[in-house]
């Protein structure tokens, strides 16, 4: 099952940059931290609305009961504004609630003003409402307060007194169900972790108007402390949990996201480039789940890879040729030179003549020295900026062989083409393709010139014998010739070869009846 999921995944795998990957990764991670701390704010006010929302419920209950209870028609306040909250038209709940973030934390609820004489409607209900007060304090664990029509307390208090200078005791009074948020003066932390939430040291207050008729006969006021922050991650702590699994879960899939895009197509593309430089393996295919950048940077390897393979085996083959090319000559020098040592009688013609042959290896040797010299520098050689008008060139070339009784027909174009090749570079070449047709016993050479939109092409054809089939394949190797006798090194055509693709040009045998040469070099822009 698993293994079918990662292939459907490998064929579906967006190709995404590396800095895409990385950007993704920090962010994410960046933001877990943040996270976090909106998550404990908003789990605390969270809290804290939630103790509001359990005080309205008591305190509407609580008020309609003793509005049942109060004696009908009493003197009171008028309540002025009018709402609809729990089908009583005269109660305003908070429209927002309290939020931790914005709502102002008042100082501790103050000790209880001297207030007037009790009414005595106030005290009948006080008598029949405190047991209801006391079982629901005993259940909900909040402080419920009953308030007459002067703030005087009636009920759920044993201090004697008023609290009608209260800023919600006085919205009460005006018809308006208030809570405040005041500081606990006897809260004393329980977990270390505490201050990390503003509501630990607070306890909401919430007063809401008893109306009989239309007036305010009393207030009840109750207030408890909101559940603390751990003490309900506690409680809450499956949710937790599974939120905390999720985070990992995304950490673990977004670490597979890396490893996938990164890491692991890195350390395979080590592996690979130590054992193409032990010679024992090659590069292979990218990952389909690599970054983009990496899946470029396998295919950069592989070619540099098959370019040192190439070069590798053109250095042995290069290698060989040249120690068996040098062999021949310092074999005959050698030989003459003992011969003449072991003869110092030896008569005066064979010695000239021991001499001479000495002397013709000598100079093959330093021939060969030369076009070995000339090789490696255009195999070195670095494309130029250099600007060449290639007619002016070839005709140049021609007529300086036409003066060897060479026949050189040139088929000229109409323009005049402007190449990127160095005027000596395809004189060289040129001069090299006329001396071939010459030593092959051509008496005749045709120069055909064309232009394509990007390349200016030289087609060079000669009425020599032509180039055997089985000598076509090998005519660019060094060494090679056919004319090893009359002097050839087989170098010159390796030497135009690469000359003109320093230049990004081609140097080609053209398969036709007649020796044709094809030089492409490319055009300026």
């Amino acid at each position: 099952m698993i293994g079918r999921v990662k292939d459907w995944a490998k064929r579906h795998w967006p190709r995404l940059r590396l800095r895409t990957i990385l950007f993704a990764t920090l962010f994410l991670v960046a933001a877990l931290p943040g996270f976090g701390a909106v998550f404990l704010r908003v789990y605390g006010n969270t809290l804290v609305r939630q103790t509001e929302a359990e005080l309205v419920a008591q305190g509407a209950a609580l008020s309609a009961t003793a509005a049942a209870l109060w004696p009908a028609a009493p003197p009171g306040r008028v309540a002025h504004h009018e709402v609809t909250v729990d089908d009583n038209p005269y109660v305003q709940a908070p429209a927002s609630g309290i939020d931790l973030s914005t709502t102002p934390i008042r100082a501790e609820r103050p000790a209880v003003a001297v207030g007037a004489r009790p009414s005595s409607d106030a005290v009948a209900v006080a008598a029949r409402l405190s047991p209801i007060m006391e079982a629901t304090r005993s259940t909900t664990l909040a402080s419920i307060i009953l308030l007459d029509r002067n703030g005087s307390i009636m009920a759920g208090s044993s201090a004697v007194g008023s609290y009608a200078a209260l800023p919600e005791v006085a919205a009460a009074f005006a018809g308006r169900a208030t809570t405040v948020l005041r500081r606990n003066g006897a809260y004393r932390a329980t977990y270390r972790f505490e201050w990390l939430s503003r509501a630990a040291a607070i306890r909401v207050h919430y007063a809401r108007p008893i109306i009989v008729g239309d007036r305010v006969v009393g207030v009840l006021l109750l207030s408890r402390s909101a559940r603390a922050l751990f003490r309900g991650l506690y409680e809450d702590r499956g949710k937790i949990a599974l939120g905390i699994a999720a985070i990992f879960g995304l950490l673990v899939v977004l670490s597979g996201v890396i490893s996938r895009g990164v890491t692991r197509p890195i350390e395979q593309l080590g592996a690979a480039t130590r054992a193409v430089a032990s010679g024992r393996g090659r590069v292979p295919d990218p990952p389909p789940t690599a970054a983009i950048e990496i899946q470029g940077l396998y295919a950069d390897f592989a070619v540099m890879a098959a370019a040192i393979d190439r070069r590798s085996r053109y250095l042995r083959d290069f290698a060989h040729a040249v120690s068996h090319e040098f062999k021949t000559p310092l074999a005959g020098i050698r030989g003459a030179v003992e011969l003449l040592q072991d003869h110092p009688d030896m008569a005066a013609e064979d010695r000239r003549r021991f001499l001479a042959n000495a002397d013709a290896d000598a100079r093959r040797l330093a021939l060969l020295v030369t076009r070995l010299l000339d090789l490696a520098r255009a195999d070195m050689a670095e494309p130029g900026e250099e600007r060449t008008d290639a007619t002016q060139v070839i005709m140049r070339v021609a007529a300086a062989w036409r003066t060897t009784g060479f026949s050189i027909e040139i088929i000229c174009l109409d323009v005049l083409p402007v190449v990127t090749v160095p005027a000596t570079t395809l004189e060289a070449v040129l001069g090299t393709l006329l001396e071939n047709s010459r030593q092959a016993g051509a008496r005749s050479v045709t120069i055909q010139l064309s232009s394509t939109d990007t390349h200016f092409e030289v087609r060079v054809s000669d009425d020599g014998p032509g180039v055997p089939l089985a000598d076509r394949e090998r005519l660019f190797e060094p060494f090679f010739t056919t004319k090893r006798d009359a002097g050839g090194t087989g170098l010159g055509l390796a030497i135009s070869r690469s000359l003109i693709e320093v230049q990004k040009g081609t140097l080609s045998l053209l398969d036709s009846e007649i020796t044709t040469f094809l030089i492409r070099i490319p055009l300026v822009r």
